[in-house]
């Protein structure tokens, strides 16, 4: 599982790079366009507008993925190991719960009205629904990163228990 989330890795980073720089482009060409040649590009706002919301999910489920998501760990530190651990369960358990209500289940279904109503951008008439679809994408990548979590913790938990057992028996011979 550890390769499989190293991959993932990899792609989400590879794929954020990659809107980001056609983000800066777009941005530069409408800076361009509208100061030099006094002639601003009609797609241009619309193009970084959706850019933009695909790069932000898409680093965002990145940064969850590497662990580098906002987080306040002042109660961490205060707290053994093996309570450590099942404080980010119930976080990851949050998250998950979050991502699979606005993410997943809201997300999906405002996909699916907007190409159900068949909902077109105005400039460069995309369906909306493409636009909309980073939703689910981005809440199902979280989703396998929460379980990823969530299972080597229990794995970590499990193994401290085991650890302090054998610890308590060897302590009484």
């Amino acid at each position: 599982m550890n390769t499989f989330i190293q991959k993932l890795n990899r792609l989400l980073e590879i794929t954020v790079i990659v809107i980001m720089a056609v983000l800066v482009v777009d941005v530069l060409w409408q800076i361009f366009s509208r100061f030099i040649l006094s002639n601003p590009s009609s797609f241009t706002d619309e193009l970084a507008r959706f850019l933009l919301i695909w790069v932000s999910l898409l680093g965002g489920a990145y940064m969850l993925g590497k662990r580098l998501h906002l987080s306040i760990d002042l109660l961490s530190h205060k707290l053994s190991e093996k309570q450590s651990l099942i404080v980010d369960c119930f976080a990851q358990i949050v998250i998950l719960l979050f991502v699979v209500s606005v993410l997943i289940i809201g997300g999906s279904r405002l996909v699916f009205v907007t190409l159900f109503l068949e909902q077109t951008s105005a400039a460069l008439n995309v369906p909306l629904g493409y636009v909309y679809s980073v939703l689910p994408i981005s809440g199902s990548i979280m989703i396998l990163y929460c379980i990823h979590f969530l299972i080597d913790n229990v794995r970590k938990i499990k193994k401290l228990n085991t650890s302090s057992f054998s610890f308590d028996k060897k302590e009484n011979l």
